[in-house]
């Protein structure tokens, strides 16, 4: 329970005090502690492991530049640059176990550079001021950064804000210890759902799946799930992608804050990981169910499925336009992409006879998605409801050929 060090990163010129209570906690829980300070004009108390001077120079950069850029925007971005390839290097180098970073909204937009570079596992913390702020958008959050926010503690210590600082380090330091790295031996296949209640495909593809040796990560779309998935898409960490609700997409387009980034659906084509897209709950745009409505949606179909989120339900056009957002996604594609196109219905309120089905809806939407699929795009149209076990029984058919022929390896 000794054996785990902690990279502590912030601006020391100016929150030396609140960091050296966070190193002093872990150091006192019987954690080891390394300091990266990213200061630029100040110097700490007292010198840390890697000095500015070490993490400018890291980026390809110095301090003197920083400051004569007369911009504090500017020399932040130098610095974070730094702070993500030395972070990233030292935990090539098992130099610390876990991170966390304190700061405002600077030290912030520095934080979530940091946890970007670091792989999916290490334990990530920011201690922010901003924490859960709509300041801070879906696509700058590493898969696995924890947040905590940084109460009463903008100038100086105090009781309360020890409170937080106290948290944050026995959590990294906690999380360090206790933590199951994702095994690398073992290949991966990325999944993207929503709920049983909407798509129950899941149920018996992930059992199949770890049968043949496979482990399953399965991703729920609503917007932060999406971006999880896509940046460990671009990280390579999938041997295949099963991207079987693509609602994000559509949120995406139509302007809706849960939104999983406009990469959605490009990353795993960017690195060739072979992709089965269908596109799930396509007619849906969910909304934050708290707020006001924009007033483009009321003459729209809706569906309030609890106090947190409603989706809207897309009329033809709209639903041709989702259609060409998967053709233009999906053209970039490296690998092999196999497109799955259930007729009869792509969620379970789609279905003939329940609440949101729009038959011609649904064909409108799939006659403009085969029109405009692009070459590289194999469509697979098939007279069943996506959660038939017909959509799942094609999933798997798709799967097996590819393992067998040697696209997706084993």
């Amino acid at each position: 329970m000794t054996d785990k060090t902690i990279l502590v990163i912030g601006t020391y010129d100016t929150k030396d005090d609140e960091l050296g209570f966070l190193a002093g906690v872990i150091r006192d829980q019987g954690g080891h502690v390394v300091t990266m300070d990213v200061s630029v004009l100040g110097d700490p108390s007292k010198p840390c492991d890697y000095s500015k001077h070490d993490v400018a120079q890291e980026g390809g950069s110095t301090i003197e530049a920083a400051i004569a850029s007369g911009n504090e925007n500017t020399a932040m971005q130098i610095m974070a640059s730094g702070a993500s390839l030395l972070a990233a290097r030292l935990y090539q180098e098992r130099k610390f176990d876990g991170m966390i970073v304190l700061g405002g909204t600077m030290g912030t937009d520095l934080a979530l550079d940091v946890a970007a570079a670091l792989p999916l596992g290490v334990p990530k913390y920011i201690v922010s001021t901003v924490s859960f702020s709509p300041l801070i958008p879906a696509e700058r959050l590493a898969a696995d950064t924890q947040m905590i926010l940084w109460a009463g503690g903008l100038y100086g210590l105090n009781s309360v804000c020890k409170a937080s600082l106290s948290q944050a380090a026995g959590a990294v330091l906690g999380a360090a210890r206790a933590v199951q790295m994702p095994d690398p031996d073992k290949p991966l296949i990325g999944m993207m759902s929503l709920g049983t209640s909407a798509l129950k495909y899941v149920i018996p593809l992930k059992p199949a799946l770890e049968d043949r040796g496979f482990e399953v990560a399965v991703f729920h779309a609503t917007g932060m799930g999406g971006r999880a998935f896509e940046s460990l898409a671009g990280q390579g960490a999938f041997a295949c992608v099963l991207d079987l609700c693509t609602q994000e997409l559509g949120n995406h387009i139509h302007g809706s804050n849960i939104s999983a980034g406009a990469d959605r659906l490009t990353n795993a084509g960017a690195n060739g990981t072979p992709q089965i897209v269908a596109p799930g709950c396509y007619d849906l745009v969910d909304v934050v169910g708290w707020q006001p409505l924009d007033a483009r949606w009321d003459a729209h179909m809706k569906h309030e499925h609890n106090r947190l989120l409603t989706s809207i339900v897309l009329e033809a056009e709209e639903r041709k336009e989702v259609a060409r957002a998967h053709s233009t996604q999906l053209a970039t594609a490296k690998g092999p992409v196999a497109m799955i196109l259930p007729e009869d219905g792509l969620g379970e309120w789609d279905r003939a006879g329940a609440d949101l089905h729009n038959a011609s809806g649904l064909a409108d939407f799939l006659a403009e998605i085969e029109a405009t699929l692009p070459a590289n795009v194999t469509a697979h149209r098939i007279a069943c409801h996506i959660n038939d076990a017909d959509f799942a029984d094609r999933v798997l058919e798709i799967f097996d050929g590819w393992c067998a022929d040697g696209t997706v390896a084993v």
